[in-house]
């Protein structure tokens, strides 16, 4: 007798200890992986024609150094990478960080590194200019004092970070999961009468128990009408029989995210509902199955489009129907209308079709997936069949 998809699930956690060991610090083939990222951003300044590349975005200079913190500055050239932090940071970063000279800086971190980048005499500097408020721009124009040319360079690490290297995509399999083995645990906190928030809380609890850093975003439980809002907040509001609860829950884990949404009903539900959550389904496996190296993300939103189409419910659908996941939860590549960004073997993304419809409620399901050359890999392996809660 074939395994249905619920023990199919429960296998997985099984050959995995089901509890979920929380990720160590970097092996020697993970820092190798830093040295490799910031060999990759070399040839990216080198075809960009830049001397040196100002990072300041947090998960970019983690992306390419390991160091995190909410203070750093670094630069990255040719021949020299450096990374200045304030004291706070200066024994984590000398620990942690791979690949870069550290330096402990007491003043603006921005000045020192506009005074070292005049003394390389660069002639162009990348900087991200989608990251950096009106008044680090001025610092750095003043900074710069006319001997180093600054030029916008948002997005070359992130075009780096859209294809995942093996250790990357192996922490968010961890994350993934992790988040469908809480799931699969809080079902029996769902029924009637348990308000949203407790919910939400639970799921919150469970996730640091087996080992994560914390939710990626505040855990979406909408119930009933409520059910209706894309991105509602989890409320007061009590679960009752005979409505649809959406679920969405994310984890950061060793620095990764994963991302999950199922919907739940809580009752028998009737044809209309079953309708609705059948369309959901068809169209994310529409979008699924569009999903291979090269296919371009706009490709993979019109197959998923498509098959609400066939149900009549397209105009219910009212965002786009996916995003990379990553260090951030939501990164490149978008998966929408009219993006003509391929997708490529190493990338992550979500497919995450909804339905919403006023007064009643909503349909959204949700996974986290691996593209590659062939079939994509489900990272998040909670099962959807079993979304009726009698």
């Amino acid at each position: 007798m074939d395994l249905d998809e619920r023990e199919v699930f429960r296998a997985i956690l099984s050959r995995e200890g089901q509890e979920l060991s929380p990720l160590t610090e970097p092996t020697d083939s993970q820092a190798g992986a830093f040295g490799a990222r910031q060999s990759r951003l070399r040839s990216l300044l080198e075809e960009r024609r830049l001397s040196f590349l100002l990072v300041t975005k947090p998960a970019n200079l983690f992306y390419l150094t390991n160091f995190r913190g909410s203070a750093g500055v670094g630069v990255f050239g040719a021949d020299q990478n450096v990374l200045w932090v304030d004291p706070r940071y200066t024994l984590q970063a000398r620990e942690s960080a791979q690949g870069v000279e550290v330096r402990e800086e007491k003043g603006r971190l921005l000045k020192a590194a506009m005074r070292w980048l005049k003394r390389q005499r660069a002639p162009i500097v990348g900087y991200e200019h989608t990251v950096l408020t009106c008044a680090a721009l001025q610092e750095l124009q003043e900074g710069s004092s006319g001997r180093v040319r600054l030029k916008p360079a948002s997005g070359l690490v992130e075009e780096l970070r859209a294809v995942k290297d093996p250790g990357e995509a192996a922490r968010i399999r961890e994350a993934g999961h992790l988040i469908a083995a809480v799931f699969e645990e809080v079902r029996g906190v769902i029924k009637p009468s348990v308000p949203e928030v407790d919910v939400a809380a639970e799921i919150e609890y469970r996730m640091r128990r087996r080992g994560g850093d914390g939710p990626a975003f505040e855990t979406i439980v909408a119930s009933g009408a409520r059910a209706a809002l894309p991105h509602a907040r989890p409320s007061a509001k009590r679960l009752e029989r005979n409505e649809l609860v959406i679920i969405d829950l994310g984890v950061i884990l060793g620095g990764y995210a994963a991302d999950m949404t199922r919907t739940l009903f809580l009752g028998r539900p009737n044809r209309r509902i079953r309708d609705l959550y059948e369309a959901v389904r068809e169209s994310q496996e529409q979008g699924v199955a569009a999903l291979h190296d090269g296919v371009r993300a706009s490709q993979v939103d019109a197959a998923a489009r498509r098959a609400l189409t066939r149900w009549r419910l397209a105009r219910y659908f009212t965002h786009s129907t996916g995003h990379g996941v990553g260090l951030e939860i939501h990164e490149a590549p978008r998966v929408a209308r009219g993006e003509k960004t391929r997708l490529r073997s190493g990338s992550v993304i979500t497919i995450e079709p909804g339905v919403y419809i006023e007064g009643l409620g909503g349909v959204r399901i949700e996974d986290t997936l691996l593209v590659n050359h062939g079939t994509p890999e489900v990272l998040t392996p909670a099962p959807k069949d079993a979304w009726v809660i009698s």
